[in-house]
């Protein structure tokens, strides 16, 4: 028995040993057609590095070459299309050195001046507009906000039609106080850009400033001068579907040049949503060419 045993294991030794034998070769064989392949991989990549750096190259040159064309024929296109139209800008909420910037560098060549910024004061100070319009209906703002809306509209018109035009001159009053910073003239305009940035606000002071904001809208339009919505392609979230339920035209993309073109266009009385958003209608009205 003991040699039978003794057999069984010396073969089943055998029988391992030869296992370990045939995996260690399979191994070593592995091994030598791994770094092959890695040889074979790490080639091809190479090569596809180079072809893409090559590319990339060759796109940067391309895209250079339209930015010089869009800014040597950006002037062209909209040289005279706004001759001597004083247009306003005005933020709901939170200002933007960068959209000030961009609007003025829309309206170079068009003949058209960026005569007033204003950003609005969210949430509105209610006691203080109670004060500063104190003596007329809006002297009760503080115990009774629901007045805000027609405030609103009130100060919208005011800011279009002009100070020195306006019945009863309210703006002139309260601006001090409706808005966090002023620049420019407070006269006639021939058109408004709009740009709506809300910081966050409690329910309470959130209600106010949308009361405030359509109001605003609502004056503004009643004027029947252009009134174009505006923000950055990097805006979120969007304000386009609010610009539109204001009635308003709007550009999704003022960093961009064909949303400065578009804009000009706008403000020069063409209607619709125009930029690069899915809530965008078009990229640039059509027959722009038209509109001089």
């Amino acid at each position: 028995m003991f040699d039978i045993r003794y057999h069984a294991l010396s073969l089943a030794a055998v029988l391992i040993a030869l296992v370990v034998g045939l995996l260690l070769g399979v191994a070593i064989g592995d091994a030598n057609l791994v770094s092959s392949a890695e040889k074979g991989v790490s080639s091809s990549l190479r090569k596809d590095i180079t072809a893409a750096q090559r590319a990339n190259t060759k796109l940067r040159r391309q895209l250079a070459v339209r930015r010089r064309y869009e800014d040597q024929i950006y002037p062209t296109l909209v040289s005279g299309q706004l001759p001597r139209r004083r247009i306003g800008l005005v933020f709901l909420g939170a200002s933007s050195d960068r959209l000030v910037a961009l609007v003025r560098a829309a309206l170079v060549e068009t003949g058209a001046d960026l005569r007033q910024v204003v950003v609005v004061r969210e949430p509105p100070d209610l006691n203080g507009l109670s004060s500063a319009a104190a003596g007329t209906s809006y002297g009760q703002l503080a115990r009774n906000p629901g007045l805000v809306r027609t405030l609103g509209q009130r100060v919208g018109s005011e800011l279009v039609r002009g100070v020195r035009r306006a019945r009863g001159r309210l703006l002139d009053r309260v601006k001090n106080v409706l808005f966090s910073s002023s620049d420019g003239s407070l006269d006639r305009l021939d058109a408004m850009v709009v740009v709506r940035d809300h910081p966050p606000l409690p329910s309470a002071g959130r209600g106010l400033s949308d009361q405030l904001d359509a109001g605003l809208l609502e004056g503004l339009t009643s004027t029947n001068v252009p009134v174009v919505g505006g923000e950055l392609t990097s805006t979120n979230p969007s304000q386009v579907p609010w610009y539109r339920q204001q009635n308003l035209d709007s550009v999704d993309d003022l960093d961009d040049i064909s949303g400065r073109l578009a804009l000009v266009f706008a403000l020069a009385g063409a209607h619709g949503a125009y930029g690069q958003k899915q809530t965008a209608e078009a990229l640039l009205p059509r027959g722009a060419n038209g509109l001089r």
